[in-house]
Protein backbone atom coordinates (compact mmCIF):
# COMPACT_ATOMS: atom_id res chain seq x y z
CA UNK A 1 0.00 0.00 0.00
CA UNK A 2 2.79 2.66 0.70
CA UNK A 3 4.25 1.99 -2.69
CA UNK A 4 0.89 2.76 -3.77
CA UNK A 5 0.77 5.89 -1.93
CA UNK A 6 4.23 6.73 -2.87
CA UNK A 7 3.37 6.12 -6.76
CA UNK A 8 0.44 8.14 -6.06
CA UNK A 9 2.30 11.09 -4.56
CA UNK A 10 4.33 11.07 -7.60
CA UNK A 11 1.76 11.38 -10.63
CA UNK A 12 -0.11 14.30 -8.55
CA UNK A 13 3.46 16.13 -8.51
CA UNK A 14 4.37 15.29 -11.77
CA UNK A 15 0.74 16.74 -12.80
CA UNK A 16 1.04 20.00 -10.99
CA UNK A 17 5.01 20.33 -12.60
CA UNK A 18 3.21 20.24 -16.36
CA UNK A 19 0.40 22.16 -15.13
CA UNK A 20 2.37 24.85 -13.61
CA UNK A 21 4.72 24.71 -16.84
CA UNK A 22 1.92 25.17 -19.14
CA UNK A 23 0.26 28.15 -16.93
CA UNK A 24 3.78 29.97 -17.35
CA UNK A 25 4.57 29.46 -21.51
CA UNK A 26 3.30 32.37 -23.69
CA UNK A 27 3.23 32.04 -27.00
CA UNK A 28 4.52 35.18 -29.27
CA UNK A 29 2.10 35.23 -32.73
CA UNK A 30 3.66 38.05 -34.86
CA UNK A 31 2.05 37.07 -38.62
CA UNK A 32 1.52 40.01 -40.97
CA UNK A 33 -0.45 39.85 -44.25
CA UNK A 34 -0.43 43.75 -44.47
CA UNK A 35 2.32 46.28 -43.09
CA UNK A 36 5.04 44.81 -41.32
CA UNK A 37 6.55 46.64 -38.76
CA UNK A 38 10.59 46.69 -38.05
CA UNK A 39 10.32 46.56 -34.41
CA UNK A 40 8.82 43.28 -34.03
CA UNK A 41 12.34 41.20 -34.03
CA UNK A 42 13.08 43.73 -31.21
CA UNK A 43 9.79 42.75 -29.75
CA UNK A 44 10.63 39.14 -29.40
CA UNK A 45 13.75 39.26 -28.59
CA UNK A 46 12.42 41.67 -25.25
CA UNK A 47 9.42 38.93 -24.53
CA UNK A 48 11.92 36.12 -24.68
CA UNK A 49 14.09 38.28 -22.30
CA UNK A 50 10.99 39.19 -20.19
CA UNK A 51 10.78 35.35 -20.11
CA UNK A 52 14.09 34.62 -18.45
CA UNK A 53 13.67 37.34 -16.13
CA UNK A 54 9.71 36.42 -14.81
CA UNK A 55 10.43 33.32 -15.25
CA UNK A 56 7.33 32.13 -17.78
CA UNK A 57 8.54 29.92 -21.30
CA UNK A 58 7.77 31.86 -24.64
CA UNK A 59 7.72 30.35 -27.75
CA UNK A 60 7.60 32.78 -31.13
CA UNK A 61 5.68 31.72 -34.07
CA UNK A 62 4.25 33.36 -37.09
CA UNK A 63 2.90 29.85 -38.45
CA UNK A 64 -0.59 30.14 -38.12
CA UNK A 65 -0.89 26.63 -38.10
CA UNK A 66 -0.04 26.53 -34.59
CA UNK A 67 -3.79 27.62 -34.01
CA UNK A 68 -5.19 24.54 -33.24
CA UNK A 69 -7.07 22.48 -29.89
CA UNK A 70 -3.83 20.81 -28.88
CA UNK A 71 -1.06 23.26 -29.64
CA UNK A 72 -2.92 26.26 -27.85
CA UNK A 73 -3.48 24.01 -24.67
CA UNK A 74 -0.42 24.21 -24.08
CA UNK A 75 -0.12 28.04 -23.54
CA UNK A 76 -1.61 30.63 -20.74
CA UNK A 77 -1.95 33.79 -23.29
CA UNK A 78 -1.44 34.20 -26.74
CA UNK A 79 0.53 37.83 -27.73
CA UNK A 80 -0.58 38.95 -30.87
CA UNK A 81 3.10 41.25 -31.69
CA UNK A 82 1.83 44.03 -34.52
CA UNK A 83 -0.04 41.40 -36.45
CA UNK A 84 -1.15 42.84 -39.38
CA UNK A 85 -4.29 41.89 -41.63
CA UNK A 86 -6.08 38.24 -42.42
CA UNK A 87 -3.34 36.26 -40.24
CA UNK A 88 -5.70 32.78 -39.60
CA UNK A 89 -8.03 30.85 -41.55
CA UNK A 90 -11.64 29.76 -40.52
CA UNK A 91 -10.12 26.69 -38.89
CA UNK A 92 -7.78 28.55 -36.69
CA UNK A 93 -10.04 30.95 -35.98
CA UNK A 94 -12.09 28.79 -34.21
CA UNK A 95 -9.91 26.53 -32.44
CA UNK A 96 -8.70 30.45 -30.94
CA UNK A 97 -12.25 30.82 -30.12
CA UNK A 98 -12.42 27.77 -28.43
CA UNK A 99 -8.97 28.69 -26.35
CA UNK A 100 -10.20 31.42 -25.35
CA UNK A 101 -13.90 30.24 -24.02
CA UNK A 102 -11.63 27.30 -22.14
CA UNK A 103 -10.11 30.31 -20.53
CA UNK A 104 -7.14 30.99 -22.14
CA UNK A 105 -5.23 34.45 -22.41
CA UNK A 106 -5.52 37.25 -25.30
CA UNK A 107 -2.32 39.98 -25.50
CA UNK A 108 -2.31 42.39 -28.11
CA UNK A 109 0.34 44.53 -28.89
CA UNK A 110 0.20 47.72 -31.30
CA UNK A 111 -0.93 46.60 -34.57
CA UNK A 112 -2.81 43.61 -33.04
CA UNK A 113 -5.67 46.23 -33.39
CA UNK A 114 -4.91 46.28 -37.09
CA UNK A 115 -5.70 42.78 -37.60
CA UNK A 116 -8.88 40.44 -38.58
CA UNK A 117 -11.03 43.15 -39.64
CA UNK A 118 -13.63 40.50 -41.47
CA UNK A 119 -13.59 38.52 -38.15
CA UNK A 120 -16.20 40.78 -35.39
CA UNK A 121 -15.19 38.11 -32.89
CA UNK A 122 -11.62 39.27 -32.77
CA UNK A 123 -12.27 42.95 -32.90
CA UNK A 124 -14.55 42.30 -29.83
CA UNK A 125 -11.51 40.40 -28.17
CA UNK A 126 -9.17 42.74 -29.03
CA UNK A 127 -11.30 45.21 -27.82
CA UNK A 128 -11.16 48.10 -31.17
CA UNK A 129 -10.15 48.12 -34.45
CA UNK A 130 -7.12 50.65 -35.75
CA UNK A 131 -8.31 53.64 -37.88
CA UNK A 132 -5.41 55.47 -38.37
CA UNK A 133 -2.44 57.33 -37.20
CA UNK A 134 -0.43 60.69 -37.11
CA UNK A 135 3.46 60.65 -37.30
CA UNK A 136 5.47 59.51 -34.25
CA UNK A 137 5.23 61.77 -31.32
CA UNK A 138 5.69 62.71 -27.93
CA UNK A 139 2.26 62.78 -26.12
CA UNK A 140 0.62 63.06 -22.44
CA UNK A 141 -1.03 59.33 -21.69
CA UNK A 142 -3.46 59.54 -18.30
CA UNK A 143 -3.42 57.06 -15.87
CA UNK A 144 -6.99 55.53 -15.36
CA UNK A 145 -6.96 52.68 -13.64
CA UNK A 146 -3.76 51.69 -11.03
CA UNK A 147 -5.39 49.09 -9.72
CA UNK A 148 -3.99 46.63 -11.83
CA UNK A 149 -0.12 45.01 -12.36
CA UNK A 150 0.12 46.76 -15.87
CA UNK A 151 -0.30 49.93 -14.36
CA UNK A 152 0.54 49.79 -10.36
CA UNK A 153 3.78 50.44 -10.78
CA UNK A 154 3.12 53.68 -11.97
CA UNK A 155 3.63 56.11 -9.45
CA UNK A 156 2.55 59.73 -11.30
CA UNK A 157 -0.81 60.70 -12.64
CA UNK A 158 0.04 61.19 -16.38
CA UNK A 159 3.10 59.01 -18.44
CA UNK A 160 5.18 61.14 -20.78
CA UNK A 161 6.02 58.20 -24.16
CA UNK A 162 6.68 59.01 -27.85
CA UNK A 163 5.39 56.46 -30.01
CA UNK A 164 3.00 55.72 -33.32
CA UNK A 165 -0.28 57.11 -31.64
CA UNK A 166 -3.21 54.93 -33.06
CA UNK A 167 -7.15 56.35 -33.70
CA UNK A 168 -9.49 53.77 -33.36
CA UNK A 169 -13.20 52.76 -34.45
CA UNK A 170 -15.13 50.30 -33.16
CA UNK A 171 -14.32 50.30 -29.35
CA UNK A 172 -16.10 48.14 -27.44
CA UNK A 173 -18.45 49.25 -24.28
CA UNK A 174 -16.88 46.41 -22.11
CA UNK A 175 -13.39 47.06 -22.26
CA UNK A 176 -12.03 48.47 -18.72
CA UNK A 177 -9.43 51.43 -19.69
CA UNK A 178 -6.30 51.55 -18.32
CA UNK A 179 -4.41 54.73 -20.00
CA UNK A 180 -5.93 57.05 -22.47
CA UNK A 181 -4.17 60.06 -24.55
CA UNK A 182 -4.54 63.66 -23.93
CA UNK A 183 -5.01 64.57 -27.71
CA UNK A 184 -4.75 68.09 -26.30
CA UNK A 185 -0.58 66.62 -26.17
CA UNK A 186 0.12 66.23 -29.65
CA UNK A 187 -1.09 66.21 -32.97
CA UNK A 188 -3.35 63.97 -34.84
CA UNK A 189 -6.00 62.76 -32.48
CA UNK A 190 -9.15 61.73 -33.56
CA UNK A 191 -11.45 60.20 -30.57
CA UNK A 192 -12.09 62.81 -28.33
CA UNK A 193 -11.63 63.76 -25.01
CA UNK A 194 -11.50 59.86 -23.74
CA UNK A 195 -9.13 58.21 -26.22
CA UNK A 196 -8.54 54.46 -24.73
CA UNK A 197 -5.29 53.68 -25.24
CA UNK A 198 -4.51 50.39 -22.85
CA UNK A 199 -7.41 48.54 -21.45
CA UNK A 200 -8.15 44.63 -20.12
CA UNK A 201 -11.62 42.86 -20.32
CA UNK A 202 -12.82 39.49 -19.33
CA UNK A 203 -14.09 38.06 -22.77
CA UNK A 204 -16.57 34.70 -23.13
CA UNK A 205 -14.37 32.47 -20.23
CA UNK A 206 -10.95 34.08 -20.96
CA UNK A 207 -9.15 37.32 -20.47
CA UNK A 208 -8.00 40.07 -22.75
CA UNK A 209 -5.12 42.85 -22.60
CA UNK A 210 -4.08 45.69 -25.04
CA UNK A 211 -1.69 48.42 -25.23
CA UNK A 212 -1.75 50.29 -28.26
CA UNK A 213 2.43 51.62 -27.61
CA UNK A 214 5.23 49.16 -29.01
CA UNK A 215 5.44 50.80 -32.64
CA UNK A 216 9.37 51.98 -31.81
CA UNK A 217 12.40 49.87 -31.54
CA UNK A 218 13.13 52.60 -28.66
CA UNK A 219 9.86 51.32 -27.08
CA UNK A 220 10.98 47.68 -26.45
CA UNK A 221 14.35 49.14 -24.58
CA UNK A 222 12.52 51.67 -22.19
CA UNK A 223 11.70 49.76 -19.26
CA UNK A 224 8.43 51.87 -18.16
CA UNK A 225 6.81 50.21 -21.05
CA UNK A 226 7.99 46.42 -20.66
CA UNK A 227 7.09 46.74 -16.70
CA UNK A 228 3.40 47.68 -18.79
CA UNK A 229 3.78 44.94 -20.72
CA UNK A 230 4.93 42.13 -17.95
CA UNK A 231 1.63 43.00 -16.27
CA UNK A 232 -0.67 42.68 -19.10
CA UNK A 233 0.88 39.67 -19.69
CA UNK A 234 0.46 38.54 -15.56
CA UNK A 235 -3.14 39.55 -15.66
CA UNK A 236 -4.16 37.53 -19.34
CA UNK A 237 -2.11 34.54 -17.83
CA UNK A 238 -4.57 34.59 -15.33
CA UNK A 239 -2.36 36.22 -12.36
CA UNK A 240 -5.07 37.81 -9.25
CA UNK A 241 -4.50 41.03 -10.04
CA UNK A 242 -4.35 43.39 -6.55
CA UNK A 243 -7.75 44.21 -4.68
CA UNK A 244 -9.45 47.69 -4.09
Amino acid sequence: MKKYLVLFAFLIALASTVYAQKNKAILVFSKTKGFRHSSISDGKRAILELGRQQGFLVDTTEDAAMFTKKQLKKYAAVVFLSTTGDVLNSEQQSAFEQYIKSGGGYVGIHAATDTEYDWPWYGKLAGAYFSSHPAVQQATFVVRDKNHPATAFLTDSVWIHRDELYNFKDISPDIKVLLTIDESSYKGGKNGAYHPFSWYHKFEGGRAFYTSMGHTSECWKDQKFLQHLTGGIEYATGKKMKEK
